[in-house]
């Protein structure tokens, strides 16, 4: 991505250099922050020094207390010419920048508690979602048997990894299978700071408040999937690249190669991100060629001045060609051997990658495991498959309601963003992060309806971390108008400010509000059906008190059925043993979800009744906890006694499971929870 985005006070021959970004450096509230910019070996040359030039980030960024250095690139207050003449300066080198800097990033650091904050506090108070229990479960079979294989309908193994680790720390519990999510989320406000140079400073905040605050972005960093993840590392990975274009400084590759690789450990759709980056990349490639076209130049020139430029970072790194290109090129091969790693190292199976660590013989063969044949396991699943065959227009419809009620604030300002920096309203016209990032939100829009296999809400998570750059903008517009306002006491355009403003963060608590409140078919453009009522909540934890107690024979009976007008089973598996390893079951264990995680952590003995079986018979010899669909509860109740009955919403609207347990067993462990004895049977 190129750094072509203009400010007011830039030197009209640095506004549409090539080389290296021009960047403002005054010390009014609407520049820049970063110091970390090295100088040029040559004025206006694009060329950036060698990375041996000593950072300001961790120099201190200091200033002369004389005011000797000064924004414009002229002459100094001494009389002296600036070593920077004919461009601007980097900001922490402006006085009172350093100063300044390390009040943003007070502030940002305070954005992400509070994001952090939001994302852990009561984490384990909601019911697990369907696939958030079927993942749960694998994890815990992985961490009790130490074998794990890539299984692409669940995604990457990033959690499974990360969660076997956290649970060798924890007690699995809902808090800690959805920590690693929570903690990235929470972090995920911090990215801003990676676009410091391409962004004002009120706009660096509000970016990393929208991304602290949208509901959507709250929502599903509470859990345990993998979108969250996907869009943070794929986020991180793309600052570190602007960082390392912007400062001309090659250590940038390194974080940028790991974070991708993270990315792509988390979820296939990482592949999509790259995509959408090389597209608005060309878009804006595009730009340039049109705007240099406008002004009468050759494409044959532009292209020579960019080729110039290219050649200048390239050879800036050295005191000679060769080793300037020679250290260009072991940065390359390192970041690309940095990316392969932590891709090879989350996708080898377990324990042949430990096995193989002893047994160098066998690493050919983990290694092919884990990359090609990853890869092909990927392809079979994803992209040759028949996932995406679907109609597009519904899908569409869907992840527009979603981002319409789960995030109207980033939408609005996003919109209204696009149009303050398009049009120079605070500027010279459209920076190119911002540009880009609003080609990235409308390819992800078009784009996810078509790559995704259902329809679901956290799709949107892909359109909003984008969007999230022009909203930022927006919002920043209207925090800085408050401000002037304010200076000018005008309490007309300081109260609608606020309105707007109030109105964004209470959308924001209204929807967070819906976490727990998880069966209003209200929410449903939020919500995925899978999600469990959460009053099931605590009936689970009481089965789990029952089956402690209970010191022989099976703990748990799934009541085998066939659901009304079909011929399909439910509830019911042959070989409950076939369950220690994966993948387990088929589409009846699974319609027992989210139930298994919570009976694997309760290490339950579960066994299941043939649907061909009579009642009478197949409960003659009930265990303390019996499990059945709504509709069979009057067959299951005839047959039990001695029990009572729990009903609950096991899928979003239209589905009920009911949950008998012992009463004797009960009173034993839960006294305050034997109800009335109409619920008795």
């Amino acid at each position: 991505m190129s750094p072509d985005g203009g400010h007011p006070d830039d030197p009209p021959s640095d506004r549409n250099a090539d080389g290296p970004a021009a960047r403002d450096t005054s010390v009014d509230d609407d520049t820049g922050v970063d110091g970390d910019v090295a100088d040029s070996d040559a004025a206006g040359s694009g060329r950036p020094a060698p990375d041996t030039t000593a950072d300001p980030d961790t120099a201190g960024g200091s200033t002369p207390s004389d005011g000797s250095t000064s924004s414009d690139g002229g002459t100094s207050s001494d009389g002296g010419t600036s070593a920077d003449a004919g461009r601007p300066l980097p900001w922490a080198r402006v006085a009172g920048g350093s100063e300044r800097r390390r009040r943003l990033l007070v502030g940002l650091l305070g954005i992400t508690a509070v994001a952090l904050a939001l994302r852990l506090v009561a984490l384990g108070g909601r019911i697990f979602h369907w696939d958030e229990g079927r993942v749960g479960y694998w994890i815990l079979r992985y961490h009790d048997t130490g074998v794990h294989t890539y299984r692409p309908i669940v995604h990457g193994p990033f959690l499974p990894v990360v969660n076997d680790w956290v649970f060798a720390f924890l007690p699995a519990s809902d808090f800690a299978a959805r920590l690693p999510v929570a903690v990235v989320g929470g972090a995920l406000p911090l990215a801003a700071w990676l676009f410091r140079e391409r962004l004002r400073r009120t706009e660096v905040l509000a970016l990393a408040a929208l991304l602290a605050l949208n509901p959507i972005a709250v929502y599903y960093s509470r859990f345990m999937r993998n979108d969250v993840l996907v869009a943070a590392f794929a986020v991180a990975a793309l600052g570190f690249a602007v960082r390392g274009f912007d400062t001309g400084r090659l250590r940038y590759a390194f974080p940028a190669a790991a974070s991708l690789g993270l990315a792509f450990t988390t979820k296939e759709n990482a592949l999509l991100y790259v995509l959408c980056f090389l597209g608005a990349s060309a878009l804006l490639v595009d730009h340039r060629l049109l705007a240099a076209r406008a002004r009468g130049e050759s494409a044959r020139t532009v292209a020579g001045r960019w080729r110039a430029g290219v050649t200048g970072r390239l050879l800036a790194h050295g005191p000679t060609a060769r080793a300037s290109l020679g250290r260009v090129g072991g940065v390359a091969v390192g970041s690309v051997a940095l990316f392969l790693g932590v891709v090879f190292f989350f996708y080898a199976p377990r324990p042949d990658l430990w096995q193989a660590l002893a047994s160098p013989a066998q690493l050919p063969g983990v290694v092919d495991a884990g990359t090609v044949g990853a890869a092909e396991k990927f392809v079979d699943t994803w992209a040759g498959g028949s996932h995406q065959d679907h109609p597009y227009l519904p899908y569409l419809y869907d992840l527009g309601e979603t981002l319409a009620y789960g995030a109207p604030a980033v939408v609005a300002f996003g919109l209204f963003g696009v149009v303050v920096d398009r049009y120079g309203i605070r500027g010279t016209g459209p920076r190119e992060v911002v540009t880009f990032a609003t080609y990235w939100a409308a390819a992800s829009l078009v784009g996810y309806p078509i790559a995704t296999d259902i329809q679901a809400p956290w799709a949107a998570v892909h359109v909003v971390v984008p969007l999230a750059i022009p909203a930022a903008v927006g919002l920043a517009f209207v925090v800085d108008s408050a401000s002037e306002a304010v200076d000018a006491r005008d309490a007309v355009s300081v109260g609608l400010a606020a309105l707007v403003v109030l109105s964004a963060l209470g959308g924001a608590a209204a929807a967070n509000a819906a976490y727990f409140n998880s069966t209003d078919e209200a929410d449903k453009q939020v919500l995925q059906w899978a999600q469990p009522s959460n009053d099931l909540k605590p009936t689970v934890e009481v089965v789990g008190e029952v089956i402690a107690d209970n010191d022989e024979g099976p703990d748990v009976l799934f009541v085998g059925s066939r659901p009304p007008g079909s011929d399909g089973e439910t509830f019911y598996v042959s070989n409950e043993s076939s369950l220690d390893t994966a993948p387990p079951g088929g589409p009846a264990w699974h319609d027992r979800l989210p139930l298994p995680w919570y009976l694997e952590r309760y290490d339950a003995e579960i066994t299941s009744t043939d649907p061909d079986e009579g009642r009478d018979t197949a409960l003659s010899d009930p265990p303390p906890v019996v499990i059945t669909k709504d509709y069979d509860r009057t067959e299951t109740a005839a047959a039990l006694s001695g029990y009572t009955a729990f009903e609950h919403d096991f899928r979003l609207w239209n589905d009920r499971v009911v949950v008998f347990v012992e009463t004797a067993a009960l009173e034993r462990v839960a006294p305050e929870r034997v109800p009335e004895d109409n619920e008795r049977v």
